[in-house]
């Protein structure tokens, strides 16, 4: 990982760092920041944080990739952001670079997440290699009223089902994990997030890790004036106050967001309302509505972790078309036999200054966001029954 921007990271400082030296790259996978084409946010064309669309095109081209996958928002598809699209496809052509057309937008829904969220994927080869062909849809949505010849995708209920109630374990109001032992029966789409079965892993390596561990999962305390406004929403509904989405069990999700950072509001990313608990569902809920595995770790806050997972390109998603890329590239993908630990679970609870202490760059960042949207909280230790000793705020370890 290098913990910089790209503006002005050259391939060949990228090369060094990695290791990779003179080696061939096959493909650069890549998303530049969304918000400046979001059709929630201003759609405004100076935004500086479009730029970096270019900045990928530079990497890709001085990398000398084989391949390339650019995603973003539906809405760099739509109206006078129509034209930085085309200006990217003339850029890569430029570069020596054809891109897969028609372009495509994919929703998420139709590749096993149980979450509606489009998304621009954009491909493309050097020239004389063969383009990639956009993954075929292999479920129905849910909510979809089409008996198409497809099998039916996971809803909410097949995502959350089987989770403990946050609100039923007292420990959970303090910190963000713990070892559950009321675990309900899962479904098939609950089964390979939890990693059950070795087709579970894909070709990715098998990590070492409690099951009984729920995590990310730290509570949201709501007044009894809002309990009862969630209550009364009906599923799939907006409850008019909050606007807040309630999720139905049989339906899927609206499409999961980041929030802002704190140069433009720091707005706190909207999470849907639970389908079955008058409460917003916790960041381990976001998390199997967009597909992540339970093993795979989140900030501890509330406010980063729904960043993290608002930003993220769901897996499922991933998966399908990087196995395009692979096919095109000819490779035989196989199940790697090694297993893995997990990382130091402190890494996961340090502030914004310390890990720019760590990572030696500067703090770009305003001050609601090295308070991590919450109030400064006491140092605790985790309860016994957790079996580990994770105060809050700790050092990072010097031999992680």
């Amino acid at each position: 990982m290098l913990p910089q921007s790209v503006v002005g990271l050259s391939g060949e400082e990228i090369r060094r760092r990695a290791g990779i030296g003179r080696q061939h790259v096959d493909v650069v996978f890549g998303g530049a920041p969304c918000q400046g084409f979001s059709m929630i946010g201003h759609r405004v064309l100076d935004d500086p944080r479009n730029n970096l669309v270019r900045e990928f095109v530079r990497i890709v081209a001085e990398l000398k990739a084989s391949y390339f996958v650019f995603e973003n928002v539906k809405g760099l598809t739509i109206g006078d952001h129509k034209t930085l699209l085309e200006e990217l496809i003339a850029e890569f052509a430029r570069q020596g670079y054809r891109t897969r057309l028609p372009w495509k937008v994919l929703d998420t829904a139709n590749y096993g997440v149980p979450q509606h969220r489009e998304r621009l994927i954009l491909m493309g080869a050097r020239k004389g290699l063969r383009l990639p062909e956009y993954p075929a849809a292999t479920f129905r949505p849910a909510d979809s009223e089409d008996g198409g010849l497809l099998p039916v995708g996971p809803s909410c209920g097949d995502a959350l089902a089987d989770l403990p109630d946050a609100e039923q374990l007292e420990g959970l109001a303090r910190y963000d994990e713990i070892l559950a032992t009321e675990w309900g029966r899962p479904s098939r789409y609950a089964k390979e997030l939890r990693c059950v079965g070795d087709d579970s892993w894909h070709f990715g390596y098998v990590r070492k890790w409690d099951r009984r561990l729920l995590t990310s999962s730290l509570r949201t305390e709501h007044t009894p004036i809002s309990r009862r406004r969630f209550e009364a929403t009906p599923p799939g509904q907006v409850e008019p106050i909050s606007r807040f989405y309630k999720l139905s069990a049989e339906g899927l999700s609206n499409t999961l967001r980041a929030g802002t950072d704190s140069s433009r509001g720091a707005f706190t990313s909207p999470r849907p309302i639970h389908y079955a608990y008058p409460r917003c569902i916790t960041v381990r809920e976001m998390a199997r509505l967009h597909g992540f595995p339970d093993w795979f770790r989140f900030h501890h806050t509330k406010w980063h972790g729904a960043r993290q997972i608002g930003n993220s390109v769901p897996p499922p998603l991933g998966r399908a078309v990087a196995l395009q890329i692979i096919r095109v590239l000819g490779y035989g993908p196989r199940r790697p036999a090694l297993s893995i630990p997990l990382g130091d679970p402190r890494l996961l609870r340090v502030g914004m200054s310390e890990a720019a202490d760590y990572f030696d760059v500067p703090i770009t960042i305003g001050k609601r966001d090295r308070k991590s949207g919450s109030k400064k909280r006491k140092q605790h230790e985790v309860e016994a029954d957790l079996g580990l000793a994770l105060p809050f705020n700790v050092p990072i370890p010097a031999n992680f």
